[in-house]
């Protein structure tokens, strides 16, 4: 029984690479949990998992969506309203009748 206790308990490594916002994000919940970063980021995908991997109603992804795009002073006010402008172009106001 000791063996099979002591199987269940090898993990397998995973190589991460994270960008430097996300290291720092990292490094902050780690300090403040005081947990590894391996836990944390352990905890992390299975809190992921939980919204990923359960049936939801649709519509339901749509918290999800909310601020990915972050606070960037670039991001445009008006997208929602435009999103098609910015991602087709907009509109010329002055298109020329070919006939």
């Amino acid at each position: 029984m000791c063996a099979r206790r002591r199987r269940s308990r090898i993990r397998e490594p995973v190589q991460v690479y994270l960008d430097r916002p996300d290291r720092e994000l990292l490094e902050q919940v780690v300090a403040k949990a005081g947990l590894s970063k391996a836990e944390v980021l352990r905890r992390g995908l299975r809190r992921m998992a939980e919204h990923v991997l359960t049936e939801r109603p649709p519509g339901s992804s749509l918290e999800a969506l909310l601020g990915a795009l972050g606070d960037d002073p670039s991001i445009p006010e008006d997208l929602a309203a435009r999103h098609d402008d910015y991602v087709y172009g907009a509109p010329a106001d002055d298109v020329a009748d070919p006939d």
